[in-house]
């Protein structure tokens, strides 16, 4: 099925912006901003994707990443 991912560590790490300094830019709580960069989420809102894109000067596609051979969560719908 694959997954999609993200790569937020990375691109926080080429623009040196610290978690605290991109949550507030942001405007969403530092305990958020972890589980995103941690992909500890199941979605993510395009106003908060186009905020982090907004403060790192980035596209989704510098962050957002697919994997093929990894095994996504089940949402119990059958597509």
């Amino acid at each position: 099925m694959g997954k999609i991912y993200l790569e937020l560590d990375i691109m926080m790490a080429k623009r040196h912006m610290s978690l605290n300094d991109l949550a507030d830019s942001v405007g969403i709580s530092n305990v958020n901003l972890s589980k995103i960069k941690n992909n500890k989420v199941n979605a993510i809102r395009f106003t908060t994707l186009a905020g982090i894109c907004r403060s790192l000067e980035c596209e989704p596609g510098d962050i957002l990443k697919y994997d093929p051979n990894a095994e996504g969560e089940d949402d119990g719908e059958d597509n």
